[in-house]
């Protein structure tokens, strides 16, 4: 595990280090990107229910815990990720109110059964996967969110891209908020409501 991990910024394990994964396969959220991402979310993390897709270290999960949403499921592939996760979960000692799913994205969002179907609904999902995914995938996943009910209604999904990728534009979605940091972009994009007839 790394030194230094990440460390949750406020709340009720404002301060507390978290165990990050060694190498380049995870890259956590700076200090500077939570705390603008959770300014702007404000109150919408009280009691909120979350889901953390491509979730590393689960350090956006724990944050969230931390300000007060009522529970988080952390979905990871990535063996050394899994431990790190594991780990922060026995050091906030909050196994009750965080959840593990060791799967692809794909799968979990998907399965209607026993992934994201059988966890939610969700108030907030962040999803935070490698930067050089293509816009494609990304919005198969806001295609599987939306179709799925995986999102509850008012809910956001927030998500972290690379700066220099190209314009993200999904069709039945909104960007409601946007800002950019160094080589970060962090989005929070709500569905349009369906027209009632």
């Amino acid at each position: 595990m790394a030194g230094r991990g990440p460390r949750v910024i406020a709340g009720e394990f404002g301060g507390m280090r978290l165990s990050a994964p060694r190498g380049d396969r995870t890259r956590p959220t700076s200090d500077r990107v939570k705390e603008s991402l959770f300014g702007a979310l404000g109150p919408r993390v009280v009691d909120a229910r979350v889901l953390d897709i491509y979730a590393g270290s689960g350090a956006l999960a724990i944050e969230a815990i931390s300000r007060g949403a009522q529970s988080a499921v952390c979905v990871e592939r990535d063996s050394n990720a899994l431990k790190s996760i594991a780990s922060n979960i026995e050091s906030a000692r909050i196994g009750d109110r965080l959840s593990v799913r060791g799967r692809a994205v794909e799968a979990y969002l998907g399965d209607s059964t026993g992934g994201a179907g059988a966890d939610g609904p969700f108030d907030l999902v962040f999803a935070d996967p490698p930067y050089e995914t293509s816009n494609g995938v990304i919005g198969e996943h806001l295609r599987s969110i939306r179709s799925r009910g995986t999102l509850a209604s008012g809910g956001a999904v927030v998500i972290e891209r690379s700066s220099g990728s190209e314009a993200f534009v999904e069709p039945g979605w909104v960007v409601t908020w946007s800002r950019t940091y160094g080589d970060t972009l962090l989005m929070v994009l709500e569905p349009l409501q369906e027209p009632t007839e």
